[in-house]
């Protein structure tokens, strides 16, 4: 049987029975269940979203800012700059971490979410911050249906457990990011499913998805190795067990997944660093985010600093509930490990974890960062999965109000960048 042959089985074990209709029930009642199944994913999605927009709503007019200014605020406005005049054409005032600007400093910012925004805004009436806004939802409802598959794939799993892994996703503790004119939800969209086609095995599709998602943020480096590693474990079973020719589509898709981040690099490089080596320019956009926003991987040790100080002294619910977040994230790895989740999912989950705490830079963003590690959520969806409806829902519920707050907080309370 091959793997989308499974992966339909799956779907279909795992939908609900649906009795013979009574006669005399029209056929518009008999499709309207239909169709819920179908948009499920969407509604669930953009039902979690539409809460943390409403709660922002409530708490950004006592804090004199508006909805609008809070969802566009910090690289945001960056991402906006971009998307109207490129990267030569960004606004003068958009400054770096230290408040300088050089022709260089725009190219921190990786050109995938930008640059579908500025197509669609040129294709379109609207304006650039709309087509923003718009590109981050359609991203985010394409996300919501990759992880339904993901649900329904993976050991134990089924379409109610990928809902719910939809609904944690969207309930993420930094989860208002994917309603900001921030890359996140585009790059969640191309990682997600990237990696239902690894664990499908249609490796060209994967390769093809995880070069666009290095196109979009840095956290593609997690992607890669993720895509990278089961493809080539593919080939090698493959070319033990058949040949070489069975062992060519996993070979293409390790060749391509990388050609996203690694072009992008080498480009934003030699920006950097004309007229150097190609490894030299390969490592100039991290010359460029050490030197404008303090960003070096110094293997945790500033995370571990940022921990014990704040733990000791700090009074901000920003800063605890972060630390609080990135906790979990290693609990969530040792109980993905020890449920057997897929291997491939928890490389990549780990993978912009280790990112994430290696990082030494803006500590307050550590939370939002962790946005894109979605597969640590798994084991929770398992678990909530076998849980009494009501449990469940009571469950997703106040998880969603408590991340509304939480991302509305740092949006309009806390006074630094997120």
């Amino acid at each position: 049987m091959s793997p989308t042959d499974t992966a339909a089985l799956i779907e279909q074990r795992s939908a609900p029975r649906v009795s013979p209709a009574p006669a005399g029930t029209s056929r518009r009642d008999r499709t309207a269940p239909r169709a819920l199944l179908a948009f499920a994913p969407a509604l669930v999605y953009l039902g979690v979203r539409l809460v943390g927009v409403l709660i922002l709503v409530l708490m950004a007019g006592p804090n004199n800012t508006t909805v609008h200014r809070s969802l566009t605020a910090w690289d945001g406005q960056w991402y906006l700059g971009i998307a109207t005049g490129g990267y030569t054409g960004a606004p003068e005032g958009l400054l770096d971490a230290h408040g300088q600007r050089t022709p260089q400093t725009p190219l921190a910012f990786f050109p995938g979410y930008p640059t579908v925004t500025g197509w669609l805004a040129d294709l379109t009436w609207l304006s650039v911050d709309t087509a923003a806004f718009v590109v981050s939802i359609l991203a985010g409802i394409a996300a919501a249906y990759a992880l339904v598959r993901i649900g329904m794939l993976i050991r134990g799993g089924s379409r109610r457990v990928g809902l719910i892994l939809v609904a944690l996703f969207a309930a993420s503790p930094m989860g208002v990011v994917l309603s900001m004119t921030y890359s996140e939800a585009l790059f969640c969209a191309l990682a997600a499913w990237s990696l239902v086609f690894v664990l499908r095995r249609q490796w060209m599709w994967a390769g093809v998805l995880c070069a666009l998602a290095g196109l979009v943020r840095p956290t593609g480096l997690a992607l890669v190795l993720a895509v990278g590693a089961a493809a080539f474990a593919c080939a090698v079973e493959v070319r033990r067990r058949g040949g070489l020719r069975p062992a060519l589509r996993p070979l293409g898709g390790l060749l391509l997944a990388p050609m996203g981040l690694v072009g992008y690099l080498w480009w934003a490089g030699a920006q950097i660093r004309p007229g150097a080596g190609v490894l030299a320019q390969l490592g100039g956009w991290s010359e460029l985010q050490e030197r404008g926003w303090n960003s070096a991987f110094d293997g945790g040790a500033a995370t571990l600093r940022f921990t014990g100080e704040a733990i000791a002294r700090s009074e901000s619910v920003h800063e605890i509930g972060t630390i609080l977040v990135l906790l979990a994230a290693v609990a969530l790895v040792v109980v993905g490990f020890v449920l057997r989740v897929e291997w491939p999912l928890l490389v990549y989950g780990l993978g912009v974890l280790i990112m994430d705490l290696g990082s030494n830079g803006l500590m307050n963003s550590k939370a939002r960062l962790l946005l894109p590690a979605f597969t640590l959520l798994i084991p929770v969806a398992l678990g909530l999965a076998k849980r009494k409806p009501a449990t469940t829902l009571v469950v997703l519920v106040a998880t969603t109000v408590v991340s509304g707050w939480f991302g509305a907080h740092a949006l309009v309370t806390w006074p630094y960048a997120i």
